[in-house]
């Protein structure tokens, strides 16, 4: 029994033509080989499986072939290329800077370099993940990468182009390998498929050139699971029965209960999601993707966007007529957002569930925003009602009575905007007709606006009691304008201290028992505090102050208010020269004593 080769290795491209998705590269090496005009170093860099270390070693056989086609690839036959492919050849070295990426390994290699090739024109050095090696080896590594012998090629390989020195950089000639299509890799693997005497459908290929993400080999290694798995017939089914993959059918089926406003189906098909072992954040995902889908098949300009199979594509093509572009834009807004705030959730299964409800009842809140308003059924659902008074135009204010909608980014709420006022015709009196019954207001949670009316600058200046009597000011709740002596009030100022004493508010008896307060006016008094927090005390006692006084004095125009007074601040000092000057200005002696021993103040 031979031994199983994966096809990965199998199929590994051995000339430039057979590389798949690199056009830009192979095409520029190709003419770098028929012009002469090869570098000393090259780099190729890019995603994981795409063909770099293939294309490396495509170009060392090449250049070294001794019978060179005109299309300029490798004939295959001649001694040189049959020692690479059986992988018995002294001019190419491979390197795994992974696990030889020291200075030592460097140095063996410089010295490699001084002998010179056998039997062949170039020697080649293909250093894969070059972006492992250490510091000190990328130092050791420059001089020979700059100025190697004249038969000596290197071909360095990254997939982090980033942590690699820009004087490495520099010295190589830079290529940038791509992600290979989902085309040009589902071809591929029916090339593969037909050698191989597999049986395939399209849509299963299709599916696993997507599920790659760009990379070739990705793509190999699954096709040969889903052989094995599936017994050389690659279904569809076969295919995301065994990668995990949520089938189109439930995106379609959801997107269609959504547009016939089907809550139960809906929550229904998410539920059968959910059984199936698919995590909610993968279903939102994927709704995002089909939305988008969906939206760019709505032109026919933006339907090349679509990377999917001829069979998938007929089927977005459909329902995309029946989803219009302001239902698709509001979904997929919601789904974003719901996307963003899953992780955070401590219910997730709701957090989803309430997004495809807001999902659900987008066509009723365009229904109203366009002047249709569906009326509740007995089932709970809502079904579309003509409204005669819609379309009634009132010949009193001239103006139409449909509005057109402006729906926001999420579509919970919507403003209308009225068009341009026509001039009524003439007309004689009629009788006043009834007013048009108000249409329903519909809230949605998580709205960013709200059918709530926001009042103007205006409208805050109207009474906020229902009586219309203004709030009357705490201060100034009478019109009292009694005269009082200054004895008066300090028998009222002395018996607030004994409130305050009475209260518990021990921090604020110092302000009433050190000092009176002076009175700079009939009706004005200050009174002097020793510092900020007493002054910020005293503020917010202050409401309290006032009213006691006011009402007992009845006069309410008393203010009191409150001054630091500067001569108790005293300023202490902190600083050892603050101390040293502080003590000097007592003792005179101790400025003489620090300048004849020279003294500092620490």
């Amino acid at each position: 029994m031979d031994n199983f080769i994966v096809s990965a290795r199998k199929y590994r491209p051995a000339t430039f033509d057979t590389v798949v998705g690199q056009q830009h590269i192979t095409n520029t090496l190709k003419n770098a080989i028929k012009n002469n005009q090869l570098a000393q170093a090259f780099l190729f860099c890019g995603p994981r499986g795409v063909g770099k270390t293939t294309c490396a070693r495509i170009l060392a056989k090449t250049i070294n072939c001794t019978n060179l086609q005109p299309s300029g690839e490798a004939c295959g036959e001649c001694p040189l290329c049959t020692a690479f492919q059986n992988g018995n050849s002294f001019n190419i070295h491979e390197l795994d800077a992974a696990s030889n990426n020291s200075v030592d390994d460097i140095r063996s290699l410089i010295e490699q370099v001084r002998i010179p090739p056998q039997g062949a024109r170039y020697k080649v050095y293909i250093i894969d993940e070059v972006h492992m090696l250490s510091q000190a080896a990328f130092n050791a590594f420059l001089k020979t990468l700059e100025e190697p012998p004249h038969y000596a090629i290197f071909i360095l390989a990254t997939t982090e182009k980033h942590k690699i020195l820009p004087t490495i950089l520099s010295r190589c000639q830079i290529f940038d390998f791509n992600r290979i299509g989902v085309d040009d890799m589902s071809a591929h693997l029916e090339g593969i498929a037909k050698k191989e005497s597999v049986a395939y459908e399209p849509d299963g290929l299709h599916i696993i050139a997507q599920k790659a993400d760009g990379g070739l080999r990705d793509a190999l290694s699954m096709f040969d699971q889903i052989v094995s798995f599936s017994g050389s017939n690659v279904t569809y089914r076969a295919v995301i029965d065994n990668l995990n993959i949520l089938d189109y059918d439930y995106y379609f089926n959801i997107t269609e209960s959504l547009l016939s406003e089907e809550t139960a189906k809906t929550l229904l098909f998410f539920d059968e999601i959910l059984q199936k072992g698919f995590d909610g954040a993968h279903f939102v995902s994927g709704l995002s993707e089909h939305f988008r889908n969906l939206l760019v098949s709505k032109d026919a300009a933006t339907i090349k966007l679509l990377e999917v199979s001829e069979g998938i594509k007929t089927k977005y093509l459909q329902q995309a007529q029946a989803a219009s572009v302001s239902f698709l834009l509001s979904a997929l807004g919601i789904a974003n957002q719901c996307d963003l705030n899953y992780k955070l959730s401590k219910n997730q299964r709701l957090q989803v569930e309430l997004a495809l409800l807001k999902m659900c009842h987008l066509q009723s809140v365009f229904n109203i925003a366009s002047g249709s308003q569906p009326m509740p059924a007995d089932n709970g659902q809502l079904k579309k009602k003509p409204d005669t008074s819609a379309n009634v135009t009132s010949t009193e204010s001239g103006s139409p009575k449909n509005e057109m909608p402006l729906l926001n980014d999420s579509a919970a709420a919507y403003t209308t905007q009225k068009p341009a006022q026509t001039t009524p015709a003439p007309a004689a009196a009629k009788p006043a007709s009834p007013p048009a019954e108000e249409r329903p207001k519909v809230f949605i949670p998580n709205a960013s606006t709200t059918s709530i009316k926001i009042p103007s600058l205006k409208d805050l200046d109207a009474p906020l009691n229902a009586g219309g009597e203004e709030e009357e000011d705490p201060y100034q709740k009478g019109t009292d304008r009694e005269s009082f002596t200054y004895n008066e009030f300090l028998a009222e100022w002395s018996n607030y201290a004994a409130k305050v004493k009475a209260e518990g508010k021990m921090n604020l008896l110092p302000i009433f028992t050190l000092g009176a307060p002076k009175m700079l006016g009939a009706t004005n008094f200050e009174v002097l505090v020793g510092n900020k927090v007493q002054e910020n005390l005293l503020r917010d006692e202050r409401p309290g102050l006032l009213n006691y006084l006011r009402a007992k004095l009845k006069n309410y125009d008393i203010e009191v208010n409150a001054r630091i007074d500067e001569q108790t601040v005293v300023k202490r000092p902190y600083t050892s020269q603050e101390k040293f000057q502080y003590m000097a200005a007592k003792n005179p002696q101790l400025a003489e004593l620090r300048r004849m021993f020279n003294l500092d103040f620490d």
